[in-house]
């Protein structure tokens, strides 16, 4: 039975009174609960946080992705003996979530730099120049597209509002200085544009600098997209890295592909060896790899990061990839770590290092921008928001998952189990999703008289089990792409197995567009408000 404690928890939750939250209920054995246990030999990623997985395998080597899910387009850069990452953000605000690590290997978030709405986030580049950082992205909504910058004082902020540079045309900044100190963003399609002295305006017109290196024509591919250009100075050379073949598609389709030249007005010369990176084979560990950065590591050593899906797991996203090259002696660059399918030397050990994000929540402290960020928010979302007691407050919005501007966090795991404690108010209808987009998710949402049952982004009513109120406690597990869904009315004591499982492996970019991933979200819809509280994430 429910001990006395959490039975009045339960109740004040209900009513939204509740002023402690209560440690989550026992789970069962991992062995028990899940057949992904009994497949464990499999998953030779070292268990982190909430047992997600985690790359340093803490015996000097490295299992990619070094970050794993959803964090696609990754720019990096080094400032002394520290490493800066950052990632595409698409919809999803707080964004622009900055990394920070000193091996490569293991990473901790400082802090999300954009919290003003300007559209979809694509492709930043972050970069320090006179003291200062910077990051350049490209923003979408309807009625304009653009490429802004944000820029701070220092990596934890101050970062100001983002100004629009008022390119309309173009994505994928990269940032480069000339010999004499100018500065340019290079963009998509081998374009460029001059910035004056500060970075944070355009000082000329677009010019076309830069003819990209195409591929055979009977290679299967995506689109040609030439984009995400990084320039890389060494030694008399300006390396630009580029990605070409289209980012999702086939598997085989994106690439890097590098060329060079002494001046950064050209003339460009392409490497005989492009492309430099590609997936040959569907049967390879990681497909679409591509939009690279390499950069000197901490060891002296040449070393670069770039996203790919992994095979089978469209729906996690592009996740992040560390791998090592070497320079020939020819001026060129190599990568070495083949399909990234086996372990790597790390680039330096220096003992046991913080890494990752945890996902369960008692809702204690306000982690929008790190873990959790509204999908496609108006401004002024996070006013829905309050915290109380351990408990979240959610005013409710829209009339499903579709508008509700659902709380979403990014999963990087093969299998994970997520829970809640859900209560609502007589209006309002709230509950847990696999979230994709607007257009696709799935999930279980309790309302007033009955549950609602969401599969392919469609609701469907569903009968409460009798004497379920206003309150209960839910659990999705999504085991390599099939969900399960359980309800609990007495806060985990007993469960009940819900009547429809779903098969989610669909719930991708090739099917839905938008580039994103399938992430576990809280939502709230109708009106009032719900109430959330334990949420808890645990990898399998």
């Amino acid at each position: 039975m429910i001990d006395v404690s959490r039975r009045r928890f339960i109740a004040a939750l209900a009513a939204g009174t509740a002023s402690a939250a209560l440690p989550p209920p026992a789970r069962a054995d991992c062995a028990r609960a899940s057949s992904a246990c009994a497949n464990r030999a499999d998953l030779r990623w070292r268990p982190g946080l909430d047992g997600q997985r985690r790359a340093d395998l803490g015996d000097g080597t490295y299992l990619n992705p070094i970050l794993a899910g959803d964090r696609p387009d990754p720019t990096l850069l080094r400032d002394g003996d520290d490493f800066y990452m950052t990632h595409s953000s698409f919809d999803a605000y707080p964004g622009l979530l900055l990394w920070h690590s000193r091996d490569l290997v293991n990473w901790r978030p400082v802090t999300a730099a954009l919290h003003t709405p300007v559209g979809s986030v694509w492709a930043p580049e972050l970069t320090r120049h006179g003291g200062r950082y910077f990051l350049y992205f490209h923003a979408r909504r309807p009625g304009r597209r653009s490429i802004y910058v944000l820029h701070a004082p220092s990596i934890e902020g101050p970062w100001s509002a983002p100004i629009d540079l008022d390119l309309p045309d173009h994505i994928d900044p990269g940032h480069a200085v000339a010999e004499d100190g100018t500065r340019y963003l290079f963009l998509s399609g081998g374009d460029r544009v001059r910035l004056t002295p500060d970075g944070l305006a355009r000082a000329g017109a677009v010019e076309h600098v830069y003819d990209p290196w195409r591929y055979p024509e009977d290679w299967v591919v995506e689109s040609f997209s030439p984009e995400g250009p990084k320039i890389v100075r060494r030694g008399k050379w300006f390396y630009m890295i580029t990605a070409v073949g289209g980012t999702a598609g086939p598997p085989t389709g994106h690439m890097v592909i590098v060329a060079r030249a002494r001046s950064l007005d050209g003339p460009w010369e392409h490497d005989p060896g492009n492309p430099i990176v590609r997936t040959w084979s569907v049967s390879e560990k990681w497909w679409s790899r591509g939009h690279a950065t390499p950069f000197e590591g901490p060891d002296g050593r040449w070393w670069m990061v770039y996203h790919g899906y992994e095979n089978g797991f469209w729906t996690l996203g592009r996740q992040t990839l560390l791998e090592p090259i070497e320079w020939t002696p020819d001026g060129w660059f190599r990568p070495l770590g083949g399909d990234l399918s086996a372990p790597i030397t790390k680039p330096v050990d220096l003992g046991e290092q913080p890494h990752g994000l945890a996902l369960s929540d008692d809702f204690s402290t306000d982690r929008l921008g790190l873990q959790w960020a509204f999908h496609d928010p108006a401004p002024g979302e996070a006013a829905r928001v309050r915290r109380a007691g351990g408990v979240l407050h959610l005013k409710a919005l829209g009339t499903s998952p579709a508008d509700s501007a659902p709380l979403t966090c990014i999963a990087g795991d093969l299998a994970y189990r997520i829970e809640c404690d859900v209560a609502i108010d007589e209006g309002a209808e709230a509950g847990l999703l696999l979230f994709y987009n607007r257009r696709l998710y799935a999930g279980l949402g309790l309302a007033a008289g009955n549950f609602v049952m969401h599969r392919a982004g469609l609701g469907r009513k569903a009968a409460k089990p009798q004497g379920m109120g206003r309150i209960c406690r839910l659990r999705l597990t999504n085991d390599r792409n099939i969900l399960t869904i359980h309800t609990s009315h007495d806060g985990g004591a007993t469960w009940r197995k819900f009547g429809v499982q779903m098969e989610v492996s669909g719930y991708h970019h090739n099917v839905a567009g938008d580039f994103l991933s399938l992430r576990p979200a809280l939502y709230a819809a109708g009106t009032g408000e719900a109430r959330f509280a334990n949420f808890t994430y645990q990898a399998l």
